[in-house]
């Protein structure tokens, strides 16, 4: 990385180059901020939209399109000096004009860019690529430069434009003021986000390039095959290969598609700052930040942790915030089939924490109360099942604040898989047990919701196969009823049971082949009722590994088949009240497909295959081998009724 001097004369060059600085700042304005106490942001100007397409060049002399805005009155922008607030994505700026405009406003500068090769930005774009971190810092730089800039920059935006932040700030560019991270918390995109311990994200990759080629599409023919097929009818070609794909009419998109999947072991290209923040904490910007994210959010697990490792790391305020939420949702009420009340949205997420965030740091404006704790949860599960007028089940929950996380005073109770197929916090006497069941990979699993993404219907479901969910197959049975899925399951709780925090699950079990996957699922059963008949089986969270890097990530190992083997299975985070009446249920198996690529189970190399073959999973339940999950009881503080 380069010194804070170097970096902060190269911006400075740049702006200069450009024609629009002015007079360098001096030092001390840089951390400069405004007394406490001021008051919150109003509407206090008119927006003027200043610049469009204004070209800011970085460091290689390439040149990243901008939209500007900036606070005015009567036409006018206004002269004083103002924080600046940055928006990079990939998916047009103009997208973010609205966004743009309330914060023009409320007394910032904002600039809207479009990333590096997109729509107007020059250079080629790649969807993870190395010089997205160093043109976000080279531009906070450029902006915190100029006549009408406080010297103080912040950033914000979701999904990939969260990452465009992540990665600026490990450059750590002495402008940067602030951040706000929405549904874009990829602490490292092996362990989930592109890949997945092992496995392969392949529904999210693969729905994701077909719908940005289908945008992008330049000719008539393109978009008639993408339009004339559809994404859902490729997921069982297992694995697809270079040129014999849709993707191959664009070898940039096939090309990155396929570089991911082939590329299993983590190898240092796997540590790039757009890839790993986790690998960069250290040298990441000292600033606030706010971590956002959902229990239903692809980036969940990471959000966690760039939360809890930069928090440890850094002096500066660390929040986070996740409600029941998939990739975006933050407005919505509801997850998928399941509905959680009003309070579970933020209908207004740019005043209620937006606006305050960026007023507390680049203002020097006090947080409200309600967000002055650090952590700040929704517990799903208070609801009581009935349908509401959308057909969804009322799951409900509530808000609560902590200053830890996980929860001060939470007790880990582990609860052991027995051979009867009941789940108990007792641990299993018997010296030998075992269940085997036969996975078959021409017949995964079908992904039913959980933190996928919105084009594999991300979410809580009723776990049983739906019409909506491909490869489910009729009569659309529950998917307790397959014999691939063992369900370990509870007696009726004689009470509530709050669980907020990690999950994590060891299972001990063999495979008949050199390779294999495992998954779990932690499911909150509801029982049979007028309104429910056969009950509602509502996923919470889940996970999966892959045999072959079971012990290390750097490389593969094959199984030794039929040794048994301890997989360290860890669902994302999740926060619910399982209710007296219901049973906790945990199901183990071998696939969750689409989202994640099928295991051929024969050892070849990954994305090439040639073959898939049948395996024998024996799932061990006894003294010796106690498989379990641990639960993370909260205290009674954070428990409501």
């Amino acid at each position: 990385m380069p010194s804070r001097l170097r970096r902060l004369s190269l911006g400075r060059a740049l702006a200069l180059a450009a024609g629009l600085a002015t007079a360098p700042l001096p030092a001390q304005d840089l951390s400069r901020m405004p007394p406490p106490g001021w008051p919150s942001s109003p509407k206090r100007y008119d927006a003027l939209k200043v610049a469009s397409d204004l070209m800011i060049p970085v460091r290689d002399g390439k040149r990243m399109a901008t939209d500007l805005y900036r606070p005015a009155r009567d036409g006018v922008p206004v002269a004083e000096r103002l924080p600046v607030l940055l928006a990079r994505t990939p998916y047009n700026k103009q997208s973010l004009a609205e966004q743009a405009v309330f914060f023009a406003e409320r007394g910032y500068v904002v600039a809207l860019q479009d990333t590096r090769g997109r729509y107007r930005s020059e250079g080629s774009f790649s969807k993870v690529q190395p010089a997205d971190a160093t043109d976000g810092a080279d531009v906070v730089a450029w902006l915190a430069a100029q006549s009408w800039s406080s010297g103080r920059v912040g950033m914000w935006g979701t999904s990939f434009a969260a990452h465009t932040q992540a990665g600026a700030a490990q450059y750590n560019p002495p402008a940067l003021g602030a951040l706000l991270l929405n549904m874009g918390g990829m602490a490292n995109g092996w362990d989930h986000g592109v890949r997945f311990r092992g496995t392969y994200e392949m529904g999210r990759q693969l729905t994701w390039a077909w719908s940005q080629l289908l945008a992008d599409a330049r000719s008539d023919d393109v978009r008639q095959l993408l339009t004339k097929e559809k994404v859902e009818d490729w997921y069982g070609v297992q694995p697809m290969r270079r040129g014999q794909n849709p993707l191959s009419v664009d070898p940039q998109y096939e090309g990155w598609y396929f570089e991911f999947f082939e590329r299993a072991d983590y190898d240092a290209s796997w540590k790039d700052p757009m890839l790993a923040w986790n690998e960069h904490y250290r040298e990441t910007s000292d600033i606030p930040m706010l971590h956002v994210g959902g229990w239903y959010d692809i980036f969940l697990a990471g959000t966690f942790e760039n939360y809890a490792s930069l928090r440890a790391l850094k002096r500066a305020p660390q929040h986070v915030l996740v409600g029941p939420w998939t990739h975006g949702g933050n407005n919505r009420t509801y997850a998928g089939d399941v509905a959680y009340g009003d309070s579970a949205a933020v209908p207004d997420f740019l005043t209620d924490y937006h606006l305050e965030w960026f007023d507390h740091a680049l203002k020097g404006v006090p947080l409200s109360a309600r967000h002055r704790a650090p952590v700040r949860l929704f517990v799903m599960g208070t609801g009581d099942g009935h349908k509401d007028a959308n057909g969804r089940l009322f799951h409900g929950g509530y808000w609560l604040d902590s200053e830890t996380w996980p929860l001060a005073g939470t007790r880990y109770e582990t609860w052991y898989f027995h051979g009867d197929g009941s789940l108990a916090p007792r641990r299993p006497t018997v010296a030998r047990a075992q269940t085997v069941y036969t996975f078959d990979p021409r017949h995964p699993v079908p992904t039913i919701g959980g933190g996928s993404s919105a084009r594999l219907k991300d979410g809580a479901y009723n776990q049983r196969e739906d019409p909506r969910f491909p490869p489910s197959q009729a009569p659309w049975l529950p998917l307790r009823a397959r014999p691939d899925v063992v369900v370990f399951e509870s007696a009726p709780l004689e009470q509530d049971m709050t669980v907020v925090g990690p999950i994590t699950v060891t299972l001990y079990a063999s495979a008949s082949t050199v390779d294999a996957d495992f998954t779990a699922k932690l499911v909150d059963v509801y029982p049979s009722s007028a309104t429910w008949p056969g009950g509602f089986d509502l996923n919470l969270t889940d996970a999966i590994v892959r045999g072959r890097y079971r012990a290390t990530r750097d490389h593969a190992v094959l199984l030794q088949p039929g040794r048994v083997y301890a997989f360290t299975i860890k669902p994302f985070p999740t926060a619910n009240v399982f209710k007296k009446g219901h049973r906790i249920r945990v199901d183990i198996s071998s696939s969750n497909f689409p989202r994640f690529d099928v295991n051929p189970n024969t050892g070849e190399p990954l994305g090439k295959n040639r073959r898939m073959v049948t395996t024998d999973i024996a799932v061990q339940h006894s003294a010796t081998f106690p498989s379990h999950i641990v639960l993370p009881l909260a205290p009674a503080s954070a428990v409501r009724r």
